[in-house]
């Protein structure tokens, strides 16, 4: 199974939340997830970027592929 680090959006009309989630890439982008793994909120100043360090290095070490949004993300917070 392919996995993906990715984002799913959350939230109220004009005021998105995301998860940041681990899931089969086949699965659509609010569908079904394997595992939460953080959350990012632009709507704060500075944007919130909360992530679990560990699960995040191991389902990359697992093969699962970030999104370029959540790639910029996990550099932000010094990840990757």
């Amino acid at each position: 199974m392919a996995t993906a680090i990715r984002l799913t959006r959350k939230g109220s009309k004009k005021h998105p939340m995301y998860r940041i989630v681990v899931a089969d890439s086949r699965a659509p982008r609010d569908g079904r997830f394997i595992e939460n793994i953080g959350t990012y909120d632009p709507h704060t100043e500075p944007s919130t970027i909360e992530v679990d360090d560990e699960r995040a290095k191991d389902w990359i070490s697992k093969g699962a592929q970030p999104s370029g949004a959540v790639r910029r993300l996990l550099q932000i917070k010094g990840i990757l």
